[in-house]
């Protein structure tokens, strides 16, 4: 008697699954909503606020319009972050994962397919709001302020490296979410991680070396402005800076998805 042996899932039918997870929660739906109209709305506020006449001649000088207009992505990387938490822990906090592992026992593939879908979901996402949250952000600045245009230097790669950030934060929540596998415990790392320790490091003594290597401020100094800040490491090496911890993020909660019980 022959037997038929089901082909192993491979990687491009684990990554269907994975969207369909992904899109089919309603908690996907609602953290998108709030991460556009976060990037949108934040940038209209912020730039439609700053009027010259209230400036100083050194607060006229340092204005940076790409700056200001990207304030939403304190937004979008709590969100998304956030969003990256859930496409884990959801699964373990419902007994899901189980499931899911039975049908792919390859628990690293399983990981490798989450991150795919989560990272080039958002990517996709966060680039398209950041080139709407910069149009919509210039078209209210004031006159008398700077404005910014795509083709002047250093604003299309800011608006890209922009648009890649919440991303990262992504899929930084998605890694520390395998390790904690609790959504209030992750949740509560991943909030410590982007608003609590850059107050920590500020504290510090030497916090402008520190500061230096800690994601949001890579962001603010780096990745989005186009105007030189002091101190700062080039856009390029920030970029690298970002995805390192993401990276490192990412290993740790491969590492603890493919060691411990389900």
């Amino acid at each position: 008697m022959t037997g038929l042996t089901a082909n192993p899932p491979g990687f491009g039918d684990v990554t269907r699954m994975e969207w369909i997870k992904l899109r089919t929660v309603a908690s996907t739906g609602w953290i998108f909503a709030i991460f556009a109209v976060g990037m949108i709305a934040v940038a209209m506020l912020m730039l439609s606020l700053l009027d010259p006449a209230d400036m100083t001649t050194a607060q006229l000088a340092a204005f940076d319009p790409v700056v200001q207009g990207f304030a939403g992505l304190e937004v979008a990387e709590v969100t998304l972050a956030v969003l990256g938490v859930l496409v884990i822990t959801g699964e373990y906090g419902t007994g899901m994962i189980r499931t899911t592992l039975a049908a792919v026992p390859n628990r690293l593939l399983v990981f490798a397919a989450k991150a795919a879908v989560l990272g080039v979901f958002t990517l996709a996402a966060g680039e398209v709001l950041a080139f709407a949250a910069f149009f919509a952000g210039q078209a209210v600045v004031h006159e008398g302020l700077p404005h910014a245009a795509l083709g002047d230097p250093g604003v299309l790669r800011a608006v890209l490296m922009g648009g890649a950030y919440p991303a990262v934060a992504a899929l930084t929540g998605l890694g520390i979410g395998a390790l904690i596998r609790s959504t209030a415990g992750a949740v509560a790392a991943v909030l410590g991680w982007l608003l609590v320790l850059p107050v920590i490091l500020y504290a510090l003594p030497g916090h402008a070396a520190i500061s230096t290597w800690a994601p949001q401020q890579v962001l603010q100094d780096s990745l989005v402005a186009v105007k030189p800040v002091a101190g700062a490491v080039p856009p390029w090496a920030g970029l690298l800076i970002v995805c390192g911890w993401t990276a490192l993020a990412l290993a740790v909660g491969a590492v603890a998805m493919a060691r411990r019980d389900s």
